[in-house]
């Protein structure tokens, strides 16, 4: 695709996109600000990290009247950079003048209280069902990056929120990225529609190499390092079958119609990704999942180098079998009825964005969070199987007690130290 959710933003130089949305606002026409016209949508960032970053980047080019009007986070060199290379693309759309750039572990309660209509929340994952809660709260429109929980406890706080959301009349647009590509969205209609017959079994991947890391550095203290490389650790990230491999479990999803699994049985563990520098999570797993009508969900990821790597769904029916393949951009059906997609290739990024302000310009606001959420536990059900080696059942998951991380932050705590899972004999809870 031509936008990396993993790349530090790299975007000084690039012209911004025309758009042809319509320019009319369901806003309050007294609530303007200095230089910003009333039908203006501020947008708000709470993360200002690589993704964080290109979902502002995309937010400017999705309206022509959006401005970025505040940016929160909890590491000021971050936030710098990020505001560095939006004002080199977007100039005049970027005002985040210095009273609304916010640092520290309540930058997000500022952001949502500096008169913003939209935010984007890209912070890690631990942190996502507080954001969300408070941004629905707001009342303000939500773009949510994925995964939307680490633990079962906020997962129940996420879906409190969606239902929340529509109560409220605001959008909430998740970070599930592939629902909104067009060779996906056409693929999965004709498995819904029963191109491939009755389903099954799904086999999806997501098998990568290694994942970047931040060297300590003079003067962190334990928190700021562990913080710098949250992907590493489950409290924060909820391990990278939740952080990363949720997309494929959320296409399973998507071609299962919403319906929920049953139960998982799973392993995994940590093979060649030993060092305490990569904190306490796996470094491969292996879920198998049980759904009420017989299919079966065969669910594979791992963060391997010098590996085979896979990044796709199949679908397998009593007619044939569908083939949605992300790294080579595949998507074809085989058997009774074959067909392989030919239409337009579209940024699936910006697309998410173009829709989600459309939706706040037009009222046809949209609500993500039930799937969004669904799709996130599954992919904490299956690490659950895994870390404990136990048959987990869907209600099992929902209903865990386990809260992963601590109540309350600061650089000076001591971060949570976890053991490594045993299969076998780490508890559920």
């Amino acid at each position: 695709m031509s936008t990396s959710r993993r790349d530090v933003l790299k975007m000084a130089g690039v012209a911004l996109a025309g758009s042809t949305l319509p320019t009319f606002a369901i806003l309050n026409p007294n609530r303007a600000f200095a230089g910003v016209n009333a039908d203006t949508l501020k947008v708000g960032l709470i993360g200002c990290g690589g993704r964080g970053s290109g979902a502002a980047n995309q937010a400017l080019k999705a309206d022509p009247n959006v401005v970025l009007w505040a940016m929160g986070d909890i590491f000021k060199d971050k936030m710098d950079a990020s505001l560095e290379n939006l004002t080199k693309v977007h100039g005049p759309k970027v005002k985040v003048d210095e009273g609304r750039k916010f640092i520290g572990f309540d930058a997000f309660k500022k952001v949502l209280d500096s008169g913003v209509d939209v935010v984007l929340l890209a912070t890690p994952p631990h942190f996502r069902p507080e954001h969300l809660t408070a941004a629905i709260n707001a009342g303000k429109h939500v773009f949510c990056e994925k995964p939307v929980a680490v633990d079962a406890p906020g997962v129940r706080k996420v879906l409190d929120a969606a239902k929340l959301a529509k109560q409220k009349n605001v959008s909430l647009m998740s970070g599930f990225c592939w629902r909104y590509h067009e060779p996906k969205r056409a693929s999965f209609a004709r498995i819904l529609d029963g191109a491939v017959g009755d389903i099954t079994a799904i086999y999806n991947t997501y098998d990568t190499g290694t994942l970047w890391s931040f060297p300590r550095v003079s003067g962190w203290t334990d928190a700021e390092y562990v913080l710098r490389n949250w992907t590493y650790y489950t409290w924060l990230a909820g391990d990278h079958i939740v952080e990363q491999a949720v997309h494929s479990i959320d296409m399973m999803a998507w071609a299962m119609g919403g319906k929920l699994p049953v139960s998982a049985v799973g392993t995994g563990g940590r093979q060649v990704r030993t060092d305490s520098l990569f904190g306490n999570i796996f470094d491969h797993f292996s879920v198998v999942y049980d759904y009420d009508n017989g299919v079966k969900g065969f669910h594979h990821s791992r963060q391997q180098a010098n590996c085979e790597n896979s990044y796709l769904v199949q679908t397998l029916g009593t007619k044939g079998s569908a083939m949605v393949n992300c790294a080579r951009n595949v998507h074809e059906i085989t058997g009774a009825n074959p067909w392989k997609y030919e239409g337009v290739q579209n940024d699936m990024y910006q697309t998410e964005h173009n829709e989600l302000f459309a939706s706040i310009r037009s009222g046809k606001l949209i609500n993500d969070g039930e799937f969004m959420a669904h799709s996130t536990l599954t992919a904490i059900m299956g690490r659950m199987a895994a870390y404990t080696g136990k048959r987990i059942t869907w209600n099992e998951a929902l209903n865990s007690t386990e809260k992963l991380g601590p109540d309350t932050y600061s650089f000076d705590m001591k971060p949570p130290v976890v053991e490594v899972a045993k299969p076998g004999i780490t508890a559920f809870s």
